[in-house]
């Protein structure tokens, strides 16, 4: 998993750790967690990116640190836990990574976590473009502030 940052390497490993239902159940411990937009965004919802390829509305923000290093926000309804699950999995994953790191995440990453076993191919595609947004969104940062 050197291919995966830190912590999305973490997440994946606590995954490969249980089977069958429980990994359901941790998804949707997962996403319970999800934070609520700060103030600052929830203002500015409608600049956020949508993910047209979710069955579910995703919301996705990406904030460039002055360190070079990013910052996720994303936005889905609680009525999607699911979804919200795997938002969690990559908000948490992928903040405080650089655009390297982001970049080299497999968009296939979840078949290590056996996602597989328990979500349909419908569902398992919305991670992969969940994670494709975040990475397009990270690489428009970057080239803004290399202007």
């Amino acid at each position: 998993m050197s291919d995966l940052p830190p912590r999305l390497a973490e997440i994946v490993e606590d995954f490969q750790s249980i089977s069958g239902h429980e990994k359901l159940e941790y998804l949707m411990e997962l996403a319970e967690a999800l934070p609520p937009l700060p103030d600052w965004l929830d203002e500015q919802r409608d600049n956020m990116v949508e993910v047209h390829e979710c069955m579910s509305p995703v919301f996705v923000y990406a904030q460039r640190k002055e360190d070079t290093r990013y910052r996720y926000y994303l936005d889905v309804p609680k009525e999607a836990p699911t979804v919200r699950g795997y938002a969690t999995i990559l908000q948490e994953g992928l903040n405080d990574t650089t655009l390297e790191e982001i970049l080299a995440v497999p968009t296939e990453f979840y078949l290590q976590m056996g996602l597989q076993q328990v979500l349909s191919s419908q569902r398992l595609t919305g991670i992969g473009a969940i994670l494709a947004h975040m990475k397009r969104l990270a690489q428009q940062a970057e080239n803004l502030h290399s202007i």
